[in-house]
């Protein structure tokens, strides 16, 4: 029998090729038990790629082949390269040279037994040789003969493609196996021949996988009655012409051409650590390499999680399940420190079973430092699909990559850490001061779209336990609407146990929970089979600063509408009519969502005559507003009793002390209006440290009509006057807090050298509504920046015209209140235009 051992592999002319060759070599001596070589061998090794790859630059074949029968037994290692037109120098230059080329072959002098260098027409091949030292155990390097197969129903076709994948040979034995005679079978495409399956998104195509140089594993074919035979496929694509040649075996003597996992696997797992590739992709593609060498149905990579205790999903290929987060823990427990065989799951992990959707499973623990860091699975859909052999061969694999994956996870992790704490700072600025819950979902849709899912949903849920569908976001919008269809827009069901359609992508749900509470649900669809522990926990953060926000709006929801109906209850519902007189009102509080500020205004009827007040609290907020209803309630209430003006004074100002807040004083102006009979009205008016109401005259004159007295608040023993003028026919009263005499802009006040009364002057012959009007577009327009204070003023008008007693008389029209009349009986006054309220 013949003892030698071959084995080669190829590479590109890279400065990759020199690592890749000794890992190589590194991993062949030792499945042929020769570590007491494997350093010089390394060494050789190394020395003799790196020299190709200077001197050719072209792809390299290394062979390592070992010769058990010669005497002494011998190891030669060869590395051919297509460039053969530099010859090597010999190892022996000058001692004062300085030459470099060729001096690295001067260990092999020094280290191999014999070394030379053979050229072909098309190639040049540098090799060595290592005599066994005496005592080397040939029969322990001998290869095991194989398994017995049931030869009677064996058949071996061998298939050859061309690059186009049209096949040009079938022999007699894939006629057997098949079915397909060759001359209906020659000339077809292979694609055509073979029911091709790939899982999740690094699954190869079919040509992918005749582009690759060598690959072993299971496929089904088509036989030539239409049924799907299973089979056992192993490929070679020839170098020159480009051919690829199938060897296929029914599935049941695949192991006839499967060489051992851990050689075939962990050779080409080993090269990719050496390569610079993400570690996300990494852990995919030894996934994918562990369920193609191994015939699952699914591989995966978990790596720990919470501290080392439980392992979660980071990386799945084959018929993997939308897997997300931490696996449940049992099978895969930190104690558990061996490779696992389970033949048929459901009888001892349920719910793990459900997750896998798998019967058979097979895993070993990536152990580092003697602790399991995570584990490398396969799993299959049928029971007892899995031997010893197989855990073997995945612990061996778990022992190469154990160390390398977690020094790699331990970079990613510190990578990810900052990238999370990036995108978390991101998404809590964008959400901050965001109090609309219906915002909050749009924003945290387009976050996650599409950095981390091709679509999102957010489902909310209210105050009264009631979960709608808010806002949907698709990467291309033009899916938006069917992806709303799609969805449902009240579950029927708790939004953990909603079954979501079935699409291209795999469909996951986060809750939006804090402090105990749910307030719904981000559903976010990807194109990946599995989530990454990292991207998981960047989810979860994510969802928990989204629930804090939507915690925080529905608070300030409920908090803006008591305190909308308690300042509502601070302004009059409705201005009272005046026939005879119209009249118009602004008032505009400072301060984004604002409805009460510390101005106030009122006008009623008390009895044959209408009343009107305009005040001012100092201060602002709560404690300004609790001012403000004091005072206008106390107003009206007293006003209603038939107290004068300067009574009402005299209790409000008492009613502000007794309160016992300091520096909570209040500017007033109060008046009553009684219709004359010659029309207009008389005005009694008292004003406690109000700006002066301004009276315009039908010529344009402007005259201030009360003179100010002490404010409210200040002093218990104030006494207050009042003074009455008449209010003429076409005659405008105009009354304003400070908001709009103290309007700046730079140093400038709105009223300075009687700016006021200079614009009202300019407002003869307008309507009350007309001077309000004009009179706030002056403070808008005073200065840029918005106003820092509350704006009031009212604008009472007097009639021109008489109306016998019990006319119809125009009533009061409202801003939004549209253009009713309401008749006042009994007083014979009316107004020729109703009055307007003014409200921003």
């Amino acid at each position: 029998m013949d003892t030698t051992r071959v084995s080669s592999t190829a590479f590109d002319g890279t400065p990759h090729a020199p690592a890749h060759a000794r890992r190589f070599v590194r991993q062949v001596l030792g499945e042929w038990q020769l570590t007491h070589l494997a350093e010089d061998a390394v060494l050789l090794t190394s020395e003799l790629v790196t020299n190709a790859v200077v001197h050719a630059g072209t792809g390299i074949e290394l062979t390592c082949r070992l010769d058990v029968d010669a005497d002494p037994a011998k190891l030669e290692i060869e590395v051919d390269d297509h460039h053969p037109t530099r010859k090597i120098l010999e190892a022996e230059p000058a001692p004062d040279s300085t030459r470099t080329s060729g001096r690295g072959l001067a260990l092999a002098g020094m280290l191999a037994d014999a070394w030379g260098v053979t050229y072909t027409r098309t190639a040049k091949r540098v090799w060595v040789r290592m005599e066994l030292a005496d005592g080397y155990d040939a029969h322990e390097a001998t290869p095991a003969p194989p398994r017995t197969a049931p030869v009677e129903t064996l058949h071996v076709g061998v298939v050859v493609a061309d690059r186009d994948g049209l096949v040009q040979s079938w022999n007699p034995e894939a006629e057997e196996l098949l079915g397909w005679r060759a001359d209906q079978a020659i000339g077809r495409p292979l694609e055509k021949l073979v029911d091709w399956r790939g899982h999740g998104p690094y699954a190869l195509s079919l040509a992918d996988t005749l582009d690759l140089g060598r690959w072993r594993g299971e496929a089904r074919m088509r036989h030539s009655d239409g049924s799907l035979l299973p089979v056992y496929v192993s490929h070679l694509r020839t170098k020159g012409q480009r051919c690829s040649i199938w060897m296929v075996v029914a599935r049941e003597h695949g192991y006839l051409l499967t060489p051992p996992l851990r050689r075939e696997a962990g050779r080409r797992i080993m090269d990719l650590l050496d390569q610079d590739m993400p570690f996300a992709e990494l852990l995919d593609t030894i996934a994918q390499i562990v369920q193609m060498s191994s015939g699952g149905d699914a591989a995966y990579v978990l790596l720990a999680a919470d501290g080392g205790n439980r392992f979660g999903v980071a990386a799945g290929a084959g018929a993997t399940a939308g897997l997300v987060g931490v696996l449940a823990p049992g099978v895969f427990g930190a104690e558990r420190r061996t490779p696992t065989m389970i033949e048929d799951l459901l009888a001892v992990d349920v719910e793990l079973a459900q997750q896998l959707n798998a019967r058979s499973l097979a895993c070993a623990p990536l152990l580092v430092n003697g602790e399991p860091a995570g584990y490398i699975v396969v799993t299959a859909a049928q029971p007892g699909r899995f031997d010893d052999e197989l855990t073997v061969s995945l612990q061996h694999i778990a022992g190469q990559v154990a160390g390398p994956v977690q020094r790699e996870r331990l970079a990613e992790q510190d990578r990810a850490h900052r990238g999370r704490l990036s995108f978390l700072a991101e998404a809590g600025e964008l959400l901050a001061g965001v109090h609309d819950d219906e915002l909050i979902a749009a924003l945290t849709a387009q976050l996650v779209v599409p950095k981390i899912a091709t679509w999102a949903a957010v489902y909310l849920t209210d105050l009264a336990g009631m979960t709608r569908l808010s806002h949907v976001w698709h990467s291309e919008e033009r899916h938006n609407s069917d992806l709303r269809k799609s969805l449902p827009a009240i579950p029927r069901t708790a939004l953990d146990e909603v079954s979501w359609p079935v699409g291209p992508e795999t469909v996951l749900s986060f809750p939006l929970a804090t402090q105990g509470r749910s307030y719904g649900a981000l559903v976010i669809g990807r194109a990946e089979p599995t989530l990454p522990l990292e991207v998981a926990d960047l989810l979860a953060d994510l969802c928990r600063l989204v629930a804090l926000n939507l915690h925080t709006a529905l608070l300030y929801a409920r908090q803006a509408t008591t305190s909308r109906v308690l300042q509502r209850s601070l302004l009059p519902m409705r201005v009272a009519p005046m026939p005879g007189l119209e009249s118009a009102v602004v008032y505009e509080p400072a301060g984004e969502g604002t409805d009460v500020g510390g101005d106030f205004y009122d006008l009623f009827t008390v009895a044959d005559h209408w009343c009107f007040a305009l005040g001012d609290v100092c201060g602002c907020g709560p404690e300004a507003a609790a001012v403000t209803g004091l005072a206008r309630h106390a107003v009206r209430l007293l006003a209603k009793e038939h107290y004068t003006v300067a009574d009402i004074f005299d209790r409000l100002n008492h009613a502000l002390l007794e309160e016992g807040e300091e520096g909570r004083f209040l500017s007033l102006l109060c008046g009553e209006l009684t219709p004359l009979p010659q029309g207009g009205a008389l005005c009694t008016i008292a004003s406690a440290g109000h700006p002066p109401p301004l009276l315009l005259r039908p010529d344009g004159r402007v005259e201030a009509m009360a003179a100010p007295q002490l404010l409210l608040g200040i002093e218990a023993g104030a006494r207050f006057y009042v003074e009455t003028f008449e209010l003429a026919p076409e005659e405008v009263l105009l009354c304003v807090t400070d908001g709009v005499t103290e309007r700046r802009n730079g140093d400038r006040l709105l009223d300075d050298g009687d700016g006021l009364a200079a614009l009202l002057s300019g407002c003869r012959g307008l309507s009350a509504h007309a001077v309000a009007e004009r009179v706030r577009h002056a403070v808008d327009t005073f200065a840029e920046e918005p106003s820092q204070d509350d704006v009031a003023l009212m604008v009472i008008k007097a009639s021109a015209a008489l109306h016998r007693e019990g006319a119809p008389s125009p009533g009061l029209r409202s801003a939004g209140s549209g253009a009713t009349r309401a008749t006042r009986e009994g007083d014979g006054f009316s107004a020729t235009e109703p009055p307007h309220e003014v409200r921003p």
